[in-house]
């Protein structure tokens, strides 16, 4: 169980497939003196169409506060391929570490239909946000 401050909740739906993300802030695995800030974030998929499907890759682009960014590809997710059917949701949770207080992630999954066809859905871009966030001025 992760016990944090949980930062918005962040929708999307491509080709009949909902992905829903809602980030969360974990200060008990972050160090700011050492600026390290660390996020979780739970995400479900949802097959809202009439075709079942396989997710079969993951692509996350992740930009910290300075601008720097890492992209990371690979294999299904939590070392998982779940396949959904019509109506079928899969959840997960993951996490990432930042150097700074705060970033931006997005990204897309590779989804396989049971015929072959191969497809991107769209995993909306989601805010990663802490406490230790220097306040913006108002002017």
């Amino acid at each position: 169980m992760f016990f944090g401050y949980i930062t918005g909740m962040y929708s999307k739906i491509t080709n009949d497939i909902r992905v829903i993300v809602r980030p969360m802030f974990l200060p008990e695995e972050s160090s700011p003196q050492q600026n390290t800030f660390v996020w979780a974030y739970h995400v479900r998929i949802e097959n809202h169409g009439a075709q079942t499907v396989q997710l079969r890759n993951r692509y996350w682009k992740i930009t910290d506060g300075y601008g720097r960014t890492q992209e990371v590809r690979g294999p299904g997710v939590v070392g998982e391929e779940p396949v959904l059917r019509p109506g079928d949701a899969f959840e997960y949770t993951s996490g990432t570490p930042l150097p700074s207080p705060s970033g931006i992630m997005s990204g897309s999954y590779e989804m396989e239909t049971q015929n072959g066809d191969r497809f991107e859905v769209e995993i909306p871009s989601f805010s990663l946000d802490s406490p230790y966030q220097p306040a913006r001025a108002i002017n």
